[in-house]
Protein backbone atom coordinates (compact mmCIF):
# COMPACT_ATOMS: atom_id res chain seq x y z
CA UNK A 1 0.00 0.00 0.00
CA UNK A 2 3.03 2.22 0.89
CA UNK A 3 4.50 1.67 -2.58
CA UNK A 4 0.90 2.52 -4.20
CA UNK A 5 0.83 5.71 -2.10
CA UNK A 6 4.50 6.89 -2.55
CA UNK A 7 4.04 6.28 -6.67
CA UNK A 8 0.88 8.55 -6.65
CA UNK A 9 2.38 11.21 -4.87
CA UNK A 10 5.87 10.76 -6.91
CA UNK A 11 3.22 10.69 -10.29
CA UNK A 12 1.59 14.10 -8.87
CA UNK A 13 4.39 15.87 -8.30
CA UNK A 14 6.32 15.07 -11.79
CA UNK A 15 3.08 16.52 -13.49
CA UNK A 16 2.91 19.50 -11.41
CA UNK A 17 6.69 19.99 -12.64
CA UNK A 18 5.95 19.82 -16.23
CA UNK A 19 2.37 21.46 -16.15
CA UNK A 20 2.38 25.26 -17.19
CA UNK A 21 2.96 26.54 -13.72
CA UNK A 22 6.42 25.28 -14.21
CA UNK A 23 8.81 27.46 -11.96
CA UNK A 24 11.85 27.30 -15.14
CA UNK A 25 12.00 28.61 -18.56
CA UNK A 26 14.15 29.38 -21.02
CA UNK A 27 13.92 31.92 -23.89
CA UNK A 28 15.79 32.75 -27.23
CA UNK A 29 15.54 36.44 -28.13
CA UNK A 30 16.35 39.07 -30.83
CA UNK A 31 17.78 41.91 -29.34
CA UNK A 32 17.24 45.15 -31.25
CA UNK A 33 19.52 48.04 -29.61
CA UNK A 34 16.94 51.47 -30.25
CA UNK A 35 17.78 55.40 -29.28
CA UNK A 36 20.14 58.16 -30.01
CA UNK A 37 23.11 56.77 -28.36
CA UNK A 38 26.37 55.17 -29.16
CA UNK A 39 24.47 51.61 -29.09
CA UNK A 40 21.92 52.38 -31.35
CA UNK A 41 23.76 54.10 -33.67
CA UNK A 42 26.64 51.69 -33.93
CA UNK A 43 25.08 48.30 -32.78
CA UNK A 44 23.02 45.58 -34.67
CA UNK A 45 21.46 42.99 -32.35
CA UNK A 46 22.56 39.12 -32.75
CA UNK A 47 20.94 36.84 -30.18
CA UNK A 48 19.65 36.82 -26.40
CA UNK A 49 19.44 33.88 -24.42
CA UNK A 50 17.93 33.42 -21.13
CA UNK A 51 16.47 31.54 -17.91
CA UNK A 52 13.68 32.67 -15.10
CA UNK A 53 13.10 30.59 -12.16
CA UNK A 54 10.17 31.97 -10.59
CA UNK A 55 10.19 31.00 -6.98
CA UNK A 56 7.35 32.98 -5.37
CA UNK A 57 3.65 32.30 -6.71
CA UNK A 58 1.45 34.51 -4.74
CA UNK A 59 -2.20 33.91 -6.74
CA UNK A 60 -2.02 36.63 -8.82
CA UNK A 61 2.21 37.03 -9.26
CA UNK A 62 4.77 35.65 -9.81
CA UNK A 63 8.49 36.85 -8.03
CA UNK A 64 11.27 35.40 -9.28
CA UNK A 65 14.90 35.67 -10.61
CA UNK A 66 16.51 35.55 -14.55
CA UNK A 67 19.56 35.66 -15.85
CA UNK A 68 20.26 36.60 -19.99
CA UNK A 69 23.12 36.48 -21.79
CA UNK A 70 23.53 38.59 -25.11
CA UNK A 71 25.61 39.14 -28.23
CA UNK A 72 25.67 42.45 -30.03
CA UNK A 73 28.08 43.35 -32.87
CA UNK A 74 29.81 47.17 -33.98
CA UNK A 75 31.36 46.35 -37.56
CA UNK A 76 30.49 49.93 -38.48
CA UNK A 77 34.47 50.23 -39.09
CA UNK A 78 35.22 47.57 -41.26
CA UNK A 79 36.72 49.11 -44.33
CA UNK A 80 37.14 52.62 -44.01
CA UNK A 81 40.79 52.67 -44.47
CA UNK A 82 42.71 53.77 -40.86
CA UNK A 83 39.76 52.07 -39.23
CA UNK A 84 39.16 47.97 -39.84
CA UNK A 85 37.80 46.41 -36.90
CA UNK A 86 34.54 45.14 -34.93
CA UNK A 87 33.91 45.53 -31.53
CA UNK A 88 31.42 42.79 -30.16
CA UNK A 89 29.44 43.41 -27.26
CA UNK A 90 28.54 40.55 -24.50
CA UNK A 91 25.92 41.55 -22.01
CA UNK A 92 25.58 39.48 -18.75
CA UNK A 93 22.02 41.32 -16.92
CA UNK A 94 20.96 39.46 -13.50
CA UNK A 95 17.49 40.39 -12.40
CA UNK A 96 14.61 39.77 -10.26
CA UNK A 97 10.95 40.02 -11.45
CA UNK A 98 7.26 40.43 -10.83
CA UNK A 99 5.10 38.64 -13.27
CA UNK A 100 1.32 38.93 -13.65
CA UNK A 101 -0.33 35.76 -13.72
CA UNK A 102 -4.00 36.64 -13.83
CA UNK A 103 -7.47 34.44 -14.20
CA UNK A 104 -9.50 37.45 -16.84
CA UNK A 105 -6.33 37.35 -18.82
CA UNK A 106 -4.90 33.87 -19.08
CA UNK A 107 -2.43 33.84 -21.95
CA UNK A 108 -1.09 36.96 -21.30
CA UNK A 109 1.74 37.37 -18.83
CA UNK A 110 3.02 41.39 -17.98
CA UNK A 111 6.42 41.88 -15.95
CA UNK A 112 8.91 43.99 -14.73
CA UNK A 113 12.40 43.34 -13.61
CA UNK A 114 15.11 45.16 -11.80
CA UNK A 115 18.80 44.45 -12.01
CA UNK A 116 22.58 45.03 -12.64
CA UNK A 117 23.94 44.63 -16.88
CA UNK A 118 27.28 44.02 -17.51
CA UNK A 119 28.87 44.89 -21.20
CA UNK A 120 31.66 43.68 -22.06
CA UNK A 121 33.20 45.49 -25.36
CA UNK A 122 35.66 42.73 -26.88
CA UNK A 123 37.18 44.93 -30.16
CA UNK A 124 38.96 42.32 -33.13
CA UNK A 125 41.55 44.01 -35.90
CA UNK A 126 43.40 47.35 -36.41
CA UNK A 127 42.83 51.02 -35.97
CA UNK A 128 45.32 52.72 -37.50
CA UNK A 129 47.54 50.51 -37.74
CA UNK A 130 47.52 49.09 -34.21
CA UNK A 131 46.40 45.80 -33.80
CA UNK A 132 43.27 46.51 -30.75
CA UNK A 133 42.28 42.76 -30.07
CA UNK A 134 42.24 41.95 -26.43
CA UNK A 135 41.51 45.68 -25.31
CA UNK A 136 38.19 44.52 -24.14
CA UNK A 137 36.74 47.20 -22.23
CA UNK A 138 33.98 46.60 -19.28
CA UNK A 139 30.90 48.97 -18.60
CA UNK A 140 28.30 48.54 -15.78
CA UNK A 141 25.07 49.71 -14.39
CA UNK A 142 21.56 49.57 -13.01
CA UNK A 143 18.89 47.65 -15.49
CA UNK A 144 14.97 48.40 -15.54
CA UNK A 145 12.82 46.02 -17.81
CA UNK A 146 8.95 45.52 -18.60
CA UNK A 147 8.03 43.18 -21.23
CA UNK A 148 4.82 40.88 -22.08
CA UNK A 149 4.71 37.05 -22.76
CA UNK A 150 2.28 35.70 -24.83
CA UNK A 151 0.93 31.74 -24.17
CA UNK A 152 1.22 30.39 -27.59
CA UNK A 153 0.68 26.51 -25.66
CA UNK A 154 1.27 25.35 -22.69
CA UNK A 155 4.87 25.05 -22.93
CA UNK A 156 5.67 27.68 -25.67
CA UNK A 157 5.21 31.34 -25.38
CA UNK A 158 6.26 34.78 -27.65
CA UNK A 159 7.46 37.59 -25.57
CA UNK A 160 8.72 40.86 -26.18
CA UNK A 161 10.29 43.23 -23.71
CA UNK A 162 12.40 46.16 -23.30
CA UNK A 163 15.14 47.21 -21.06
CA UNK A 164 16.46 50.57 -20.03
CA UNK A 165 20.40 50.49 -19.35
CA UNK A 166 21.91 53.19 -16.76
CA UNK A 167 25.66 52.36 -17.25
CA UNK A 168 28.47 54.17 -15.39
CA UNK A 169 30.63 56.67 -17.39
CA UNK A 170 34.49 56.68 -16.96
CA UNK A 171 35.88 59.94 -15.81
CA UNK A 172 37.50 60.39 -19.21
CA UNK A 173 33.59 59.90 -20.65
CA UNK A 174 31.21 62.83 -20.69
CA UNK A 175 28.63 62.10 -18.74
CA UNK A 176 25.91 62.74 -21.01
CA UNK A 177 22.90 60.77 -22.40
CA UNK A 178 24.21 59.35 -25.61
CA UNK A 179 27.26 57.74 -23.41
CA UNK A 180 25.50 56.21 -20.58
CA UNK A 181 21.63 55.44 -21.37
CA UNK A 182 21.30 51.91 -23.26
CA UNK A 183 17.64 50.75 -24.82
CA UNK A 184 17.54 47.93 -26.22
CA UNK A 185 13.82 46.11 -27.84
CA UNK A 186 13.96 42.03 -27.40
CA UNK A 187 11.66 40.09 -29.24
CA UNK A 188 11.28 36.07 -28.83
CA UNK A 189 10.51 33.00 -27.88
CA UNK A 190 10.42 30.99 -24.64
CA UNK A 191 9.73 26.90 -23.43
CA UNK A 192 8.64 26.38 -19.93
CA UNK A 193 10.30 22.78 -18.57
Amino acid sequence: MNKKLLLALLLTLTIKAFSQDSKFSIEANYPLPIDDNFIGKNYTGIIDIGVKYRFFDLNIINIGASFNGGVLLNNSNQNNGLQDFKVTSYSIQPKVFVELDMESIPKFHPFVGLGYTLMIFDPSGTNNGFDVSGESDTQSGINANLGIAYDITEKLFAQIQYDFVKLGVENEVPDIKFNRNVNILKIGLGFRL
